[in-house]
């Protein structure tokens, strides 16, 4: 591999990683919009506002409809509609677990679909990551309401389907699906907006950060990113996600993690940087 190609995807990782840093307001930032409007309006609200700035922050957009550029568009609309419901539904910590079993549904369909087979380092990065989350919510685990543990499950499983789609894309430009799920994330919570309580001057503010940062920054680092990783990568390196996200929970509510929780959070932590830069080593001895 080149020099300027290793780059790259060193960049990517660091891209990666920001992007999963912007992800991890969300339960923060949705709780605050959700006091006052349910979790299609949430869903569709915060979408507008991603749609938006992904507009105005990107140039040359070539919306061409292709079927990845579809199917990424879709997946990524349910991936965020599934997961803003399930979160009404079920306990934070059910769906954050059940959505980030994404890297297993890429690791089975990559392969098949982009030709990029998981290897053993990958399964075991996987392994960990998914028992240093269950680790991190030990104690918060539970059975939950069974319609929001299957949106759950169905969020990892379209998120999934979004990244394959993405990355299928690799040699354009991913954004655009991102901004066409936005757009359609938008319409399908429409009617929840129109009918739903007016937002207080809190609640904008959250809703704003929500599309811009949470949404808008994050999609931005990751539709760049993605052209120089792997799809597995693209999906294993943002776990630290639901790691971060109990931590602005701290800062700004004051709940503390147990000492499960920190345990886990190492674990998880310590298994994505080590595949990180393993990831970054391997590309830059070829």
């Amino acid at each position: 591999m080149s020099s300027a190609a290793a780059r790259d995807h060193s960049r990517a990782v660091l891209q990666l990683a920001g992007a999963a840093v912007c992800w991890s307001f969300a339960g923060v930032l949705i709780k605050a919009v959700a006091a006052t409007w349910p979790g299609l309006a949430v869903a569709g609200g915060r979408g507008a506002v991603a749609a938006i700035f992904l507009l105005i922050t990107n140039r040359g957009l070539r919306f061409h409809f292709s079927r990845d550029q579809v199917i990424g568009a879709l997946g990524y609309a349910a991936c965020t509609i599934t997961f803003c419901t399930a979160t009404t539904l079920t306990s934070a910590a059910n769906a954050i677990l059940l959505q980030y079993t994404a890297p297993v549904w890429v690791a089975l369909l990559g392969a098949w679909l982009l030709r990029e087979p998981a290897t053993r380092v990958d399964w075991l990065t996987i392994a960990a990551a998914l028992g240093g989350m269950t680790l991190f919510f030990h104690g918060n685990l539970s059975l939950g309401e069974i319609a929001g543990d299957l949106l759950a499950l169905l969020s990892g499983v379209c998120f999934a389907a979004m990244t394959i789609a993405l990355r299928r894309q690799c040699d354009g430009s991913a954004v655009e699906s991102i901004i066409l799920g936005n757009a359609l994330a938008f319409a399908v919570g429409l009617p929840w907006i129109i009918t739903a309580p007016p937002l207080p001057p809190t609640g904008w503010a959250a809703l704003l950060a929500l599309g811009t940062v949470q949404l808008g920054v994050s999609y931005w680092l990751y539709a760049r990113a993605i052209r120089h990783v792997t799809a597995l990568e693209a999906v294993l390196i943002p776990v630290i996600e639901p790691v971060l996200n109990p931590v602005w929970v701290l800062i700004f509510v004051g709940e503390r993690p147990s000492g499960w929780g920190l345990a886990g959070g190492v674990i998880v932590l310590g298994a994505v940087t080590a595949r990180a830069v393993a990831s970054i080593l391997a590309r830059r001895r070829i």
